[in-house]
């Protein structure tokens, strides 16, 4: 019967309820941004979107790519840009993706054969995970950032190759992965090193190519993933390494070959963003500015304790439980601050966190105002 049929969706959403754990999307964006991935202020600056959209349409792009791009959806503004982000991330090679999460699912799901293993840190992003579930490779966690379990691992060999998987500065904790240890113990173990840049890509190096080129490892990396819709204020994202890397991702990589590729006119806009961000040293280094008065601010205030440790953007105040965290962010909300609740089962029970994000358009005095308001509320 159909009604009986769509009871369990009911139930499983009525335990949803009942942990406070239902999620509902909103459209509002009140109150001070706090909350977006947009580092920069790109995405809401008007003069630097109205330039994109300017000298976007000074040669007429398509909108529409018409199809993927092993069919009609090829475009050689693709394969230029690809080409500069190559050469911008110092690799040989990139590749496009309609999506960080779609680079993920189709690097991880190809890459991995039957007798492989993989490693991964216990944080790795969800497109991470899901990538190597639909891969053929063993798989194993490592305690977060911990060099002595992942060696403990990666002891178990394979018969294939080995994999380890992490986030450059990881999406919840906001804390950096220690990648020099990392590149040093995969050599040991013969272990390829993939980093999810994410989170780096715009904000660290010299032209914003990430934490691993701030610490000049490009080369010592299988492969990393750029995502264009955080710093760089728009979409998108690339798969960088090798050349044959890049043409097994073609052949191989699904979320790829059976997608509509992203039209001329989004990857105009990349390649515009890219060429914006890549000279703003300054941006980034007034955002670093700001990261280390929030860092100031809490010790002032004695909020050290309730925070996790961070230099990056991504700041976790810790709230252990959903109702209670979900009380403190509206309380936050209702004092003008633009803030959600991460709960569980995003992050672990009982480290459920209010995840500020620190831009460039935050001024000291709304950091302030913020960390005071947090004070207050504890």
């Amino acid at each position: 019967m159909p009604g009986e049929r769509s009871t369990w969706m009911k139930d499983k959403l009525d335990e949803r309820r009942q942990n406070a754990s239902f999620r509902q999307l909103s459209s509002g964006r009140e109150g001070i941004d706090f909350f977006s991935n947009d580092y920069l202020g790109l995405a809401q600056n008007r003069a630097f979107q109205e330039y994109l959209q300017k000298s976007s349409s000074e040669k007429l792009y398509s909108q529409g790519a018409t199809g993927s791009r092993l069919i009609s959806g090829n475009h050689s503004l693709h394969d230029e840009l690809e080409q500069e982000i190559a050469n911008w991330s110092e690799n040989e090679a990139a590749l496009l993706f309609n999506s960080g999460y779609d680079a993920n699912i189709g690097l991880y799901s190809s890459l991995l054969q039957r007798g492989d293993l993989i490693v991964y840190d216990e944080l790795v992003h969800a497109s991470i995970r899901d990538g190597i579930r639909l891969g053929f490779a063993r798989s194993l966690s490592f305690s977060h950032n911990d060099i002595s379990d992942l060696e403990k691992k990666l002891k178990e060999g394979a018969s294939g190759r080995i994999w380890v998987a992490v986030e450059s500065i990881y999406s919840m904790d906001g804390d950096e992965a220690p990648l020099r240890e990392l590149v040093k113990t995969g050599k040991l173990y013969g272990a390829e090193l993939i980093v999810d840049e994410a989170h780096t890509a715009g904000i660290f190096g010299d032209m914003g190519q990430g934490l691993c080129a701030k610490y000049h490892l490009e080369q010592h990396i299988f492969a990393r993933l750029i995502t264009f819709g955080k710093a760089f204020g728009t979409h998108g994202a690339a798969v960088v390494g090798s050349k044959e890397l890049r043409s097994f991702l073609i052949n191989f990589a699904r979320s790829f070959i059976y997608t509509t590729a992203l039209s001329p006119h989004q990857s105009r806009i990349i390649q515009l963003s890219l060429h914006h961000l890549s000279a703003q040293r300054e941006m980034r280094e007034s955002l670093m500015r700001k990261i280390i008065y929030f860092n100031s601010t809490l010790k002032e205030l004695g909020l050290e304790p309730y925070f996790l440790q961070s230099i990056s953007p991504i700041q976790s105040l810790l709230i252990s439980g959903n109702e209670r965290a979900g009380a403190v962010s509206q309380d936050l909300q209702k004092a003008g601050f633009a803030v959600k609740a991460i709960i569980h089962p995003t992050v672990p029970a009982g480290k459920e966190r209010i995840r500020i994000s620190l831009h460039l358009h935050n001024t000291n005095s709304e950091i302030k105002s913020l960390l005071e308001k947090i004070r207050e509320i504890l």
